[in-house]
């Protein structure tokens, strides 16, 4: 897929807009901001392939929710007891997330072994069409540092001011 202008050096870019992208953040309207992130959401993954990425899940973990592991390991078939232990640890929140980096599920062509059953902060990421964006500005700032479609979002919330 050809890159589009709005793309090229996005990760330059973006670094050099973090404190723009916070004062947009605390500007936006929310009502007409959530209005429109969906629309916006589908236009990004429009050009951007996951799998050409995965910087997601090369470097960063979910959280594993109770409800995570219990699907997880079922669908595994291992007692949750031994999936937590091989993959997971407790993070400085109390939350489970994965032992190692890159993402003991992510294959070598940057595709999920589970991701059927991935956890539910895998399935929402990059919460680019739900409240996340605004509610969470310090997780929306450091998802567009590494995520392409964070930053496209933002950058199209931008122009629309």
């Amino acid at each position: 897929m050809a890159e589009i202008p709005i793309l090229q050096d996005w990760e330059k870019k973006s670094a050099e807009r973090q404190k723009h992208y916070k004062r947009l953040l605390q500007t936006l309207n929310p009502r007409k901001t959530y209005e429109v992130l969906p629309e916006l959401h589908a236009e990004a993954f429009s050009h951007i392939n996951c799998l050409d990425c995965a910087a997601c899940c090369k470097n960063y973990s979910p959280r594993f929710k109770t409800t995570d592991i219990k699907r997880i390991s079922k669908t595994l078939k291992m007692k949750e007891s031994i999936f937590i232990e091989t993959y997971l640890k407790l993070d400085e929140e109390g939350d489970y997330v994965a032992k190692s980096k890159p993402c003991p599920f992510l294959g070598a062509d940057n595709a999920c072994s589970i991701y059927a059953v991935r956890p539910s902060d895998c399935t929402r990421f990059p919460y680019t069409d739900e409240d996340v964006l605004l509610k969470r500005p310090q997780l929306t700032l450091k998802n567009s540092s590494f995520c392409p479609a964070v930053y496209y979002v933002l950058e199209k919330l931008s122009q629309n001011i």
